[in-house]
């Protein structure tokens, strides 16, 4: 059974900082492509950050290129996304993506992060 299961999202004043989990399950976790992405209210959801296999090359969007950080650890089958200088345009719901060959791909319920004082 595949299982992607965030965790770390909460309420962080602006320019503060936190760092969201996403633990894998149920699938070879290191041959997959890992993604964040976020839905804010309202709007679309958007492409945060990806991370390929090994974890030596990173993409992020423009939005949080600078203040956002994904990393991965195979050995733990989960990846991870620090996210500083926060901002309240950065409040969300958080979810990460499993993705590989184009056709295999798995989602997270997605987890709340609020940006506010």
């Amino acid at each position: 059974q595949v299982q992607l299961v965030e965790s770390g999202g909460g309420l962080v004043q602006p320019g503060g900082s936190l760092r969201l989990s996403c633990a894998a399950s149920g699938f070879a976790f290191s041959t997959y492509t890992m993604s964040w992405y976020r839905q804010a209210p309202g709007k679309e959801r958007e492409w945060v950050a990806r991370i390929f296999t090994t974890g030596g090359i990173t993409n992020y969007a423009d939005s949080v290129k600078g203040r956002f950080t994904i990393s991965r650890d195979n050995a733990k089958n989960t990846m991870y996304l620090q996210m500083s200088s926060l901002k309240p345009e950065d409040t969300a719901v958080y979810v990460c993506r499993a993705g590989r060959g184009g056709t295999l791909d798995y989602w997270g319920q997605g987890i709340q992060v609020t940006v506010s004082s």
